[in-house]
C-alpha cells in the first residue's frame, strides 16, 4: 500500500523506500517515437521554401541526390499541392563495413492547400542541382471599376 499518492498514473510510492518515490522521467514516451516504421523518416527531411512573388506563388524543394523520376508533383482536389518522392535505400553488400550512416532514405510527401488566386492548369516544375522548383502563377485580381456618381441639387 501507498503512503503518498501516485498523480502520475499507477505507479506506487512508498516514503520508506528511495527507490520506489514516483520520479518524473521527461524522456519518457520517447522510445514510442522511435518505433516508427524507418520509411517515415525522410519525410521531414523534404525541406521546402513557400515564398508569393507579385506573378506567382514559387516552392523551393530540397531533394539531393534524386532525380526528376524520382519525384511527383500532383495538383488535387481543386487546390491542393501535393509534392512526393522516394529516395533509395544504397545496396548493401556483405563485405561492406558501414563506419557512419547518416542520409535518410524512404519516402516524403508534402501537401499544400493552394489559395483560391492559383492558376492550376499553369502549374510548372523544374530540377537543377538538387531544388526542385515548383511555380504555381496567380491570376491576376482585378480592381474593381469605380465609377464617379454626380451629385444633384
Amino acid at each position: 500500500m501507498s503512503l503518498i499518492p501516485s498523480f502520475f498514473g499507477n505507479r506506487r510510492s512508498n516514503i520508506f523506500d528511495p527507490f520506489s518515490l514516483d520520479i518524473w522521467d521527461p524522456f519518457e514516451g520517447l522510445n514510442a517515437i522511435a518505433n516508427f516504421p524507418s520509411e517515415t523518416t525522410a519525410i521531414a527531411n523534404a525541406r521546402i521554401d513557400w515564398k508569393e512573388t507579385a506573378g506567382a506563388h514559387v516552392f523551393k524543394v530540397d531533394v539531393p541526390g534524386l532525380n526528376k523520376e524520382e519525384v511527383k508533383v500532383e495538383v488535387e482536389d481543386g487546390a491542393i499541392l501535393q509534392i512526393s518522392g522516394e529516395r533509395s535505400k544504397e545496396e548493401e553488400e556483405k563485405n561492406d563495413r558501414w563506419h557512419r550512416v547518416e542520409r535518410s532514405s524512404g519516402k516524403f510527401l508534402r501537401r499544400f492547400r493552394l489559395p483560391e488566386n492559383a492558376k492550376l492548369d499553369h502549374v510548372k516544375a523544374a530540377m537543377e542541382n538538387g531544388v526542385l522548383t515548383v511555380t504555381v502563377p496567380k491570376e491576376e485580381v482585378k480592381k474593381p471599376e469605380v465609377k464617379a456618381i454626380e451629385i444633384s441639387g
